[in-house]
């Protein structure tokens, strides 16, 4: 069922994005006695389908499982985990399979979507493949190369001038004007359904981290993080929870004081008010957590690093890094611990002229 974080309000497993009261909504199930009774045996997110709220097909392609990488930064074991090699080329892809599954159960055919690019780019090539007609607004100051390839995927384009609360509320006033379905992935319950996936990947890969650290705008990865690891701990998987540290990007701070300079490079969370703030901050109190802001010359020196060492990731990716650098500079990480990393997107996208 969804059940609202506001009042408590429950419904039935529909496409539906708020609650009568205006609160979000979360899908809530009975999880199974243990992780191996919901494994199937395929090697891409279908190896979950026992877990997630889908009853029929499922569209392709399928996003992968995908590899993990660790290294030594400065004496500290990082686990880098590649979500930016997923079909369309971010974790995004696990959002919208679920979504564009559950669209395609209640044959729902023409949607609308804003995005910094990385959820459009999602949702054209998984709408494309499901036959349904997809409205994209993206803002005008997208990356060059994710533009290009959003022209080429067919969808229906809408360039949009301002902020990207500005691109939202544009979006927003088109469905309901053209009475077409809105599917945000900052309310979309289903969405979150497909990002908790990473954290089963990871706990199979490798146990649970003693942090991880996400890039946090609207919080579509670090509130599934923190639904895939504590349906873990309800399975009794797990005796205890990651602390999850969000990631913000200076000047567009939610869960951190807020910047008075605005980072131009992590345009993927660019969103300075977010609708599901409560449940972030509530994930923040139950892991231990905490927030971090980080500002264009810490991505920069961040992103050089990754991309020198093969990580060929977008600037948004590279916020976590330069976040576990700050971290541990003020001793927020303690030595010897084990932190997960998910590489969010990729760079190639961002480059012009593609």
């Amino acid at each position: 069922m969804l059940v609202c974080s506001k009042c408590g309000g429950e419904y039935p497993e529909r496409f539906r994005l708020r609650c009568d009261c205006g609160g979000t909504l979360m899908v809530m199930r009975e999880t199974p006695g243990s992780l191996s009774d919901a494994l199937t045996e395929y090697l891409d997110m279908r190896r979950y389908l026992g877990l997630l709220p889908l009853s029929s097909g499922y569209p392709e392609p399928v996003p992968s499982i995908t590899p993990v990488s660790e290294l030594d930064v400065e004496g500290t074991t990082a686990i880098f985990k590649l979500e930016y090699l997923q079909p369309s080329g971010s974790f995004k892809d696990r959002g919208t399979w679920v979504t564009v599954a559950k669209l395609v159960e209640e044959g729902i055919t023409e949607v609308v979507l804003d995005s910094s690019g990385n959820a459009a780019l999602s949702l054209a090539v998984f709408a494309r493949r499901a036959g349904i007609t997809a409205h994209l607004f993206v803002p005008a100051r997208a990356s060059p190369g994710k533009l290009s390839l959003l022209g080429r995927l067919g969808a229906v384009l809408h360039v949009i001038e301002g902020d990207r609360m500005a691109v939202h509320e544009r979006a927003v006033e088109f469905a309901e004007r053209s009475g077409l379905t809105y599917i945000s992935h900052w309310l979309n319950p289903y969405f979150i359904e497909g990002t908790k996936t990473v954290a089963f990947e990871a706990y199979e890969q490798l146990g649970v981290p003693d942090y991880v650290l996400a890039p946090t705008g609207s919080g579509t990865l670090f509130l599934g993080l923190w639904k895939g690891f504590s349906e873990l701990r309800s399975m009794g998987e797990i005796d205890r929870l990651p602390k999850l540290i969000a990631v913000q990007a200076s000047g567009y701070e939610s869960l951190c004081g807020r910047s008075f300079l605005r980072s131009c490079l992590a345009e993927g969370i660019a969103i300075s008010e977010p609708p599901r703030l409560e449940e972030m901050r509530r994930a923040l109190a139950e892991t231990g957590g905490s927030c971090v802001s980080v500002g264009d010359p810490e991505i920069e020196r961040a992103l050089k690093w990754l991309w020198e060492r093969g990580f060929m990731v977008e600037p948004t990716s590279a916020t976590v890094l330069a976040a576990l650098w700050k971290l541990m500079e003020s001793d927020g990480i303690e030595r010897g611990s084990k932190l997960l990393l998910p590489l969010t997107g990729s760079g190639l996208k961002t480059v012009e002229g593609i």
